[in-house]
């Protein structure tokens, strides 16, 4: 090989962007971001009261932060894609604002939070460019997840998954051995404890909650698309399974040792004890995953040498 060959080769691999000089790139987004904040600040300021107010939303507060940390994840990748701002953010923004004005009009609280994520792709593809919100369009779609649902769509989750979970409940009551009589979202044990399923109970907050975590660990796993949307997608029975679970726990406190015992449990610690199994799940649906496809996807661009080995990532 002359030297000219490995010289453009070597300039083909090397980073477009290399790490460490990404600084105005970062400087602009970082502006951009800011005049955002400030425009959108009539929008976000009531969305972080009903964070703080609700607790089937809490977890929206968190999904920012875990954006930022998935932009972190992707740093290598994003240093080497090629910075060229393109025109048609100005069109993108401009749809965010159309979807504002349309929320601002007609009343829809959420459709102008949603606006802001549509607005900051705009800002992205316009600073960026196409490489650039290619690389952050799954970071820019999980920041939809910060915005509490509707109050429609709301209602006609939580009445279903507060019947689900309580019939689900039942039967896993009954199994044991524990005689159960329902009445509507109203469970009586043994035919002298009564244990009722509120809406708060319904599960909403663990499918929120579990929904983050689930998109989360799908985004920094290694594998092939279709494994991803699995694990992100999973998040949903998780978190119906894991709600059942604790409906269950709290019944068999309530029998064998208290109703107070079984209040703490339930609203102190249900929480705590749920996010690791969901985890444990989410880790075990993986690994089974890769047992029954053990391919392992090839680093995109990887090539093969003489010898036909494969250049892999684990």
């Amino acid at each position: 090989m002359t030297a000219t060959t490995r010289a453009k080769k070597a300039a083909a691999i090397a980073p477009t962007n290399p790490v460490g000089q990404p600084w105005p790139l970062l400087a602009a987004l970082g502006a951009a971001i800011a005049a955002l904040i400030w425009a959108y600040w009539p929008v976000i300021w009531p969305m972080y009261r009903d964070w703080q107010n609700d607790p089937n939303y809490s977890v929206g507060q968190l999904v920012p932060l875990a954006a930022l940390y998935l932009v972190w994840e992707r740093r290598a990748s994003l240093a080497r894609a090629p910075i060229a701002p393109h025109w048609a953010g100005l069109l993108v923004i401009g749809l965010g604002q159309l979807i504002r004005l349309f929320g601002l009009l007609f009343l829809y609280e959420s459709v102008e939070r949603y606006s802001i994520v549509v607005t900051l792709a705009g800002v992205v593809l316009l600073i960026g460019g196409k490489s650039i919100a290619n690389h952050l369009k799954w970071t820019l779609v999980f920041l939809l997840l910060m915005v509490p649902l509707p109050g429609k769509v709301h209602n006609r989750i939580s009445g279903p998954l507060q019947t689900a979970a309580t019939t689900s409940a039942v039967v896993l009551i009954e199994l044991t051995g524990v005689a159960v009589a329902r009445e509507g979202n109203i469970m009586t044990l043994n035919g002298t404890i009564e244990l009722g399923v509120a809406e708060a109970c319904s599960g909403l907050r663990m499918l929120t909650a579990f929904l983050v975590v689930a998109y989360v660990f799908a985004v920094i796993i290694r594998g092939p698309a279709w494994q991803r949307v699995m694990i992100a997608l999973s998040g949903i029975p998780i978190a119906i399974a894991c709600n059942v679970l604790r409906l269950y726990v709290t019944a068999m406190l309530c029998l064998f040792t208290s109703s107070e015992t079984a209040r703490v449990f339930f609203h102190d610690y249900a929480g705590v004890t749920m996010m690791p199994i969901a985890i444990a799940l989410l880790v075990g649906e993986l690994a089974l995953l890769r047992a029954l496809f053990p391919d392992t996807p090839r680093t995109p661009g990887a090539k093969r040498s003489d010898n036909h080995q494969t250049s892999v990532t684990v």
